[in-house]
């Protein structure tokens, strides 16, 4: 049987890349970690690190056994933390990271509500335009917004939200747009993460669909909102934002929504989150506070499709 504490200190010799570092940070000596690796392989029957005088390599063997550590330790301080929730609530951290302007805007005043609930819970939240890997980074739940790609996480829908080509009243003075024909011929800046960011399907006045392609000049091109955000506010031609994100813009006139008559496909607010065997109480209940805090602010409800 593994002996879960050598396999804590494996996976702390790999992060910190060297026995010494490990040691540091496990608070033990370098020969103890040295000892339990050593007793490890010999349980095991196979190398997990090449070691030379300069730095640590994971053999092949090492590279499997350390992702499926990685599982192992999360399933077992999950499955621990159930068990003495029953008992003293919410325990331990809960880590989870999304774009910084989603996370602003949306995720941190429901995180802060979230942890007044259960205020034995240390939360950690990153903000990053990065798609972290879930299990090598730590994270318990990414929220990612759009379209997603196929992958080997699970996803909980939390809602929806329009995305609407908007523009600064400077440019579009210079630039009138009138059709959709002269939307796909404008300059526009577009977002680097979409599956698709050229062409789109429209929904028209009657309820038509219709296949739209951007053909204008993409001169500038970003992989966060809020750098799309502030190029359009440049006189930099149009984009597609969120609503939620451009409201405050609209509504003082520092940009505009062109055709409104014409919907773009809504877009998706998930919670993805580790496939494991065991889903820890805490991401159950972190994604059911999140769609419920979506529902009670209607802050994602405006121009759903």
């Amino acid at each position: 049987m593994l002996n879960l504490q050598r396999v804590a200190m494996f996976v702390a010799v790999v992060e910190a890349g060297s026995f010494t570092s490990a040691a540091t940070t496990l608070r033990q000596t370098k020969a103890v970690v040295s000892f339990n690796i050593r007793q490890l392989e010999a349980e095991l029957g196979v190398s997990l690190l090449l070691r030379t005088t300069r730095r640590l390599a994971l053999t092949q063997a090492g590279e499997a056994f350390y992702l499926r550590s990685v599982h192992l330790l999360k399933e077992t301080e999950d499955i621990v933390n159930d068990v003495q929730f029953s008992h003293r609530g919410f325990g331990g951290e809960l880590r989870i990271t999304s774009t910084p302007e989603y996370g602003t805007t949306m995720i941190i005043p429901a995180l802060v509500a979230f942890g007044q609930a259960h205020p034995e819970l240390s939360i950690r939240h990153v903000s990053s335009s990065y798609h972290a890997d879930l299990i090598s980074e730590h994270f318990d739940v990414a929220i990612r917004l759009g379209k997603l790609a196929d992958s080997s996480y699970h996803a909980a829908l939390i809602d929806n939200f329009s995305i609407i080509p908007v523009a600064a009243p400077e440019w579009i003075k210079n630039n009138p747009i009138d059709s959709l024909n002269t939307l796909g011929k404008a300059e526009w800046v577009i977002h680097t993460r979409l599956q698709s960011p050229l062409r789109w399907q429209v929904t028209g006045p009657e309820q038509q669909k219709i296949d739209f392609s951007i053909t204008g000049p993409v001169r500038f091109s970003t992989d966060s909102a809020s750098a799309l955000m502030s190029f359009i506010l440049e006189g930099c031609g149009v984009a597609l934002l969120p609503e939620w994100l451009v409201r405050p813009a609209l509504a003082s006139g520092e940009l505009q929504h062109l055709l409104p008559d014409y919907h773009f496909p809504s877009q998706g607010v998930y919670a993805v989150y580790p496939n494991t065997r065991h889903i820890s109480a805490k991401v159950r209940a972190l994604i059911d506070f999140l769609q419920g805090h979506a529902q009670e602010t209607g802050l994602l409800k405006t121009n759903k499709l």
